[in-house]
């Protein structure tokens, strides 16, 4: 492994490897080192080889940018990733259907591929549309002032309202005669002058 300057590679040559004691271990738990070396496991069967310690560096750059906000990255690789599941789903359907009529089992089994493939598009393509639009969050109001306080969501409040007037006609305490008020007006009987019958009521003879 040939020697590279880089504040952003976790290991720059191999003599570092064997200075700092402990760092294999760190390269093996960091998840960038990690991914990388995925990569240039795959990446020769498409791309032919490349370098380990290429991938740390350039898988790094694009780590640190993400965390910096920049997603131009993540927003290219999703809609690439969109576009090779779509290509899947095409050639899976179209298996699948040279197959219908004939082998049942083939068929379905080219179907249901077909049909995750499609779903994975799916995803991928709301995952990058929540990337370029995130959704709107609202949270609950927080006070966290110091003393009493008083949060009114959703409500009007008025100053000076804060207790209902009591009711009158309630019971005010455990006393019989402070229950209700006993010198209201009493019942209308049948004397009562208030409900008195009408009298005869001269009317035009017609």
């Amino acid at each position: 492994m040939s020697a590279t300057k880089s504040t952003n590679a976790v290991v720059s040559t191999t003599s570092d490897v064997e200075k700092k004691k402990g760092l294999p271990a760190a390269v093996a738990l960091d998840p960038v080192c990690g991914n990388a070396l995925i990569v240039t496991e795959f990446a020769p069967k498409i791309f032919g080889k490349v370098d380990e310690l290429s991938a740390i560096v350039e898988l790094q750059k694009r780590a640190k940018a993400v965390q910096d906000g920049d997603l131009t990255s993540a927003e290219a690789m999703l809609t690439g990733q969109a576009a090779a599941l779509n290509a899947m789903f095409l050639e899976l359907a179209r298996r699948g259907g040279a197959n219908m009529g004939a082998n049942l089992d083939v068929m379905e089994s080219y179907m249901r591929l077909a049909l995750k493939a499609q779903s994975q598009c799916r995803s991928t393509l709301e995952t990058l549309a929540a990337i370029k639009n995130p959704p709107v969050v609202y949270e609950r109001q927080a006070n966290f002032a110091n003393g009493p306080q008083q949060v009114n969501n959703g409500a009007r409040a008025h100053a000076g309202d804060t207790k209902s007037a009591p009711n009158k006609l309630l019971e005010t305490g455990n006393d019989e005669s402070e229950r209700l008020d006993f010198r209201t007006a009493g019942e209308t009987g049948r004397g009562d002058p208030a409900m008195a019958a009408v009298g005869k009521v001269d009317r035009p003879k017609i």
